[in-house]
């Protein structure tokens, strides 16, 4: 990526970020973290209570980007065919043919993830990390872009199912809403005569050029004092004595997917520890398993990422290449 590019990626990231933020009032880092997942083809996992605009976090971000969205709520009886889709035998052509999910979209919220079975929890496993879905033995891609935006309630846990770490591994970050400010409250209650799904934003950009942005952030320039700081930090996530499982491979691949976005919005070609810093929370935080005594001591994933960040020091100097 040149300086140029850097620029220009971050002038579309700020469109884009602007857009939503006409629906998502004062959650600008929220919505930022969402595009950077986006462009960095990774997906986004919400820890949040009801009525906190999830469901127009989704449908404002694929407006922007001219694409679609869909919704789908998760429930005890859903069915692993209720999300991918299903083949069905036509009779008039005597073939069978097949009738796409709900996952078929740019932008899919899965609300509540946790409130389905394993099973059906686990459809998802595919298309998160291969952007396709099989079918009776047939394949079919869900095209791009495409992102995974799933919610799950952290305080109701009454008749749910804690997600497996490999599926939990597949969300590129974790991160949560939140209630708005005092400020953005009462804007929202003076435009209380106008239902937040029926406003309707402006496209920024196109699907081929939010895949082309993509493709632009996997060429921003990693020095390998980066690499190595990663490294050093998935390491000490993994020897903490409050840690019964550190962060794996992918987590440090998805740690360095995100750096890449998250300069190229800043408008630089390359990577810098504030990056890192930046990210390492709502991308590591949520792969560590802690514990039984650890959390019973009231120790989260979130305070020992925090922790294992002041006590790894970051590279001061730029390696020679």
């Amino acid at each position: 990526m040149t300086p140029e590019e850097a620029s220009s990626f971050a002038a579309n990231l700020d469109r884009l970020v602007g857009a939503v933020e006409e629906v998502l009032l004062g959650k600008n880092r929220v919505v930022r973290l969402a595009f950077t997942a986006l462009l960095s083809e990774g997906h986004l996992l919400l820890d949040d209570v009801p009525g906190t605009g999830k469901t127009s976090l989704a449908r404002a971000m694929a407006q922007s980007v001219k694409g679609t969205s869909n919704r789908v709520q998760f429930t005890p009886d859903l069915l692993p065919g209720d999300i991918t889709g299903v083949t069905v035998y036509d009779q008039r052509s005597g073939r069978f043919e097949f009738h796409p999910g709900p996952v078929f979209a740019s932008i899919v919220l899965a609300d509540e993830i946790n409130r389905a079975s394993p099973k059906t929890q686990s459809a998802l496993l595919e298309v998160m990390e291969e952007g396709q879905v099989t079918v009776d033995g047939q394949t079919h891609a869900v095209g791009h872009p495409f992102m995974v935006i799933a919610t799950q309630n952290p305080v109701e846990q009454a008749g749910t199912y804690r997600l497996p770490e490999a599926q939990l591994d597949r969300f590129l970050m974790r991160t949560s809403i939140g209630y708005p400010d005092h400020a953005s409250t009462i804007r929202i209650l003076e435009g209380a005569d106008q239902r937040a799904h029926g406003h309707q934003i402006a496209a920024q950009l196109d699907g081929e050029e939010i895949v082309a942005m993509a493709a632009s952030a996997r060429t921003v320039f990693v020095d390998p004092t980066i690499h190595d700081y990663v490294a050093r930090l998935v390491d000490a996530t993994r020897t903490a004595r409050e840690v019964r499982l550190g962060v794996s491979v992918r987590g440090a691949l998805a740690l360095i997917r995100a750096a890449k976005t998250h300069a190229a919005g800043r408008g630089r070609h390359y990577v810098v520890p504030d990056d890192v810093k930046a990210l390492a929370e709502p991308v590591l935080a949520h792969r560590l398993i802690l514990d039984a005594e650890a959390e019973f001591d009231g120790v989260t994933a979130s305070n020992l990422v925090s922790q294992v960040l002041i006590e790894t020091p970051p590279p001061s100097t730029r390696q020679a290449v």
